[in-house]
């Protein structure tokens, strides 16, 4: 899919909390074994998705150098809203400075809810209906005691501001989407944690995903993997992204710089965006990225971006490597209270 007019990035921020829960802490509650990431990042007492989407957005904003009366939408991409009746949007958009002129609305597609938003951000721009649209990718553990997740479900988010060609710091290319009625995971109404269908995860849902979504994406471009200087894919763990990396042709170093899972967990929605960011971190003008998202249900959105001269002038602030510095262990107790699961 590409736009009829073009559109970059013009600004991007990210946000990671403080606080870190060990794998060997949840093994020491449980009397359980194995550690698929080290460690993950869990909210503070005051933190939530909304709290994170203002921080990535506040930075996004910063970096772009944009006047927040010109941004015509604010769409947040999260499986873990605070409100089940309102939307995370308005609140974003009122703390950037966007209201009142502004389109908002929460997305939902689990992991990939982020991205859903990014297209709609695209489309706003490329068709001239908005100067400047913001999507963001950002959600809270959701994992349930005693489940694989409660390992790696972590807390995270990035911001991402697209404009026109002419003002952004890396051009869309071309993005597409593959998706497929896949029930893989699922959470019900009133239920407090997502289920998941252990042996779907992997094949059919992620890995067909992805591959379907990449591969399509480079035979339209005509691009082969050795055309990218990184790439970026949904990391629900630290073996997944490695393993399709190398199913679609592109190497360790590609891949490095963007898989922040093994440090901070799986952050859902704020997954790829993320990894997107801490990229773009490292990236330099003419450099491209290929990114894929994944989220269950189950469908893919792959994008080729292209990194341009703005990008030396627009990464002031905190980049996403001083966010997974930046660290304070909790034991399991902490952990519950900082989620609500214990109230004083």
């Amino acid at each position: 899919m590409r736009t009829l007019n073009k559109v970059g990035i013009a600004g991007y921020g990210a946000y990671v909390p403080m606080y870190r829960l060990r794998a060997a802490e949840v093994n020491r509650m449980w009397g359980t074994s194995g550690e698929p990431v080290e460690e993950k990042s869990v909210v503070g007492l005051d933190e939530d998705t909304v709290t994170i989407s203002v921080e990535c957005a506040k930075l996004a904003v910063r970096r772009a150098g944009v006047d927040p009366s010109e941004i015509g939408a604010v769409y947040v991409g999260t499986e873990s809203k605070p409100y089940a009746v309102k939307p995370s949007g308005t609140i974003v958009a009122e703390a950037i400075g966007a209201t009142p002129g502004v389109s908002t609305a929460d997305y939902e597609f689990a992991c990939k809810a982020g991205t859903e938003a990014f297209q709609t951000c695209i489309g706003l721009v490329g068709s001239g209906m908005q100067r400047y649209a913001m999507a963001i990718g950002a959600d809270t553990a959701q994992g349930k005691p005693m489940d694989a997740l409660e390992y790696t479900a972590a807390c995270g988010g990035a911001a991402y501001l697209f404009g026109p060609l002419d003002d952004s710091l890396a051009e869309v290319e071309a993005s597409y989407s593959y998706v497929t009625d896949t029930p893989d995971f699922w959470r019900r109404p009133k239920e407090m944690y997502p289920r998941h269908g252990n042996r779907f995860t992997g094949e059919p849902a992620y890995f067909k995903h992805i591959i379907g979504a990449g591969k399509w994406l480079l035979d339209e471009t005509g691009y082969k993997a050795t055309d990218f200087k990184y790439a970026v894919f949904h990391q629900p763990n630290t073996k997944f992204p490695i393993n399709v990396s190398k199913m679609l042709g592109f190497g360790m170093d590609q891949i490095k710089p963007g898989l922040v899972a093994p440090l901070v967990g799986n952050t859902y929605a704020g997954s790829s965006p993320l990894g997107l960011a801490a990229t773009l971190d490292v990236a330099e003008p003419g450099d491209r990225i290929f990114m894929v998202s994944y989220g269950s249900g189950a469908g893919s959105d792959s994008f080729v971006f292209r990194v341009r001269d703005l990008i030396k002038g627009r990464r002031a602030g905190p980049k996403v490597q001083a966010f997974i510095d930046r660290k304070q262990y909790v034991d399991y107790a902490a952990y519950l209270r900082h989620r609500g699961q214990i109230i004083q």
